[in-house]
């Protein structure tokens, strides 16, 4: 027999007291004792009960509800758990609602933490906001396929090699977060993309580097006692990136050793983890030159506010006629110890700030060689001033 249905009116249902009154089919008002009230539905689905709600009253109408109620006594007629197929229904439509901007954001969000700096200089998401958003962003992630972004990269993946590779590696990071969010995309879409733009044509180089044999002089022409002459100095000297370098705040020193933040290295994943270089004397002549120059505690300050930019010690290179760039240093140092020394490869290695070892080897092997290293870059300063005999004499500003 069929249960009475429209047992309630739209006066009773306004007047209701609090309490649970049905409406008839498994459509029930429930008014609360705060004077807040809800619609629900109970229907029969693969013989168990099942409850769902179906809005709050009075934004939902009696009229409403029983429209709802229908709707979803229906489904459940289809043999369908009602419950689950609106939740079904809403990723349905959730898909157009994801656009690839929007996803990319969120995954650069959750990221962030990983990245240096936080991410704070925009290097990770800057290849998908430059080369993949303009075009692709209002697309929806779900219906983002292999033709869609082979079209995108194309104009940039032989001419622009390693900003084509990073962006699609981006890329595919973005689609693998919309899969973990449980949206429905094609996981395989940047490796079919790569299938259809074929191999790279662009062979990426290495940073110019100086021969470790003409660093010397290099190092003798750096007189004018500037703060990229200074900086460069030191540069050479510790064999450290340029961030650290132009970042060196006086309180990173503790008597000869530089203790350089995690956050100013490449690579340090685990943001706890400093680095500590040995300063030779001739490391520590050069920052007591520099100091006069120092501001809010920074040694090499630039014109205006903050620090010298990375692009500052490149243009003193450039304007000398050179093609070797500061970042060679590394190399020049790392290729002198190699051909000059019979340094163990992992101090030779630690001493570039590499990471030497798997995981088990680094968790039992504590030590970052700082005693050798000492010797070692103590070495290196005497043979850039070894090799100079009118060396100039470094002297604080005023001196």
């Amino acid at each position: 027999m069929a249960r009475p249905l429209n047992k309630l009116s739209a006066a009773a249902v306004r007047n209701a007291n609090p309490g649970k009154y049905s409406d008839g089919g498994g459509l029930w008002f429930y008014k609360r004792k705060d004077g807040g009230a809800q619609w629900f539905l109970r229907v029969t689905a693969h013989g168990r009960r099942r409850e769902m709600g179906l809005g709050r009253y009075p934004d939902v109408s009696l009229k409403d509800a029983r429209a709802l109620a229908e709707k979803w006594r229906a489904e459940a007629a289809k043999g369908l758990d009602p419950v689950k197929e609106r939740e079904r229904q809403r990723r349905e439509q959730a898909r157009n609602l994801h656009l690839l901007k929007d996803i990319a954001l969120d995954a650069f969000e959750s990221r962030k933490a990983d990245l240096k700096g936080d991410g704070k200089a925009g290097r990770w998401f800057s290849p998908l906001e430059l080369h993949v958003l303009p075009k692709l962003g209002k697309v929806p992630v779900a219906e983002l396929d292999q033709t869609d972004i082979r079209d995108t990269l194309a104009p940039i993946w032989h001419e622009k090699a390693d900003t084509a590779r990073k962006a699609m590696n981006r890329l595919s990071i973005c689609i693998r977060h919309a899969a973990a969010l449980g949206l429905d995309v094609d996981i395989q879409a940047t490796d079919k993309a790569r299938a259809l733009l074929g191999q790279q044509r662009h062979t990426s180089q290495n940073i110019p580097a100086m021969n470790w044999r003409e660093v010397p002089g290099f190092y003798e022409s750096l007189c004018e006692g500037g703060v990229t002459e200074l900086a460069l100095r030191l540069l050479i000297l510790t064999a450290v990136r340029s961030k650290a370098v132009r970042f060196f705040h006086l309180d990173q020193i503790d008597g000869d050793t530089w203790t350089v933040p995690a956050e100013n290295m490449k690579g340090r994943k685990n943001k706890t983890t400093d680095f500590r270089v040995p300063l030779s004397n001739e490391a520590l002549s050069v920052i007591e030159a520099a100091k006069p120059f120092a501001r809010d505690g920074y040694l090499f300050p630039s014109v205006r506010k903050g620090v010298i930019s990375d692009m500052t010690m490149t243009q003193l290179m450039k304007r000398r006629g050179l093609v070797e760039r500061p970042h060679g240093f590394r190399a020049s140092f790392r290729d002198w110890v190699a051909e000059t020394t019979n340094t163990p490869h992992d101090v030779a290695e630690t001493a570039l700030g590499h990471v030497v070892g798997g995981a088990v080897e680094r968790a039992y092997r504590r030590t970052d060689f700082l005693d050798q290293r000492r010797t070692l870059m103590e070495r290196w300063a005497q043979y850039l001033l070894r090799k100079n005999a009118n060396v100039c004499v470094l002297s604080a500003v005023g001196e």
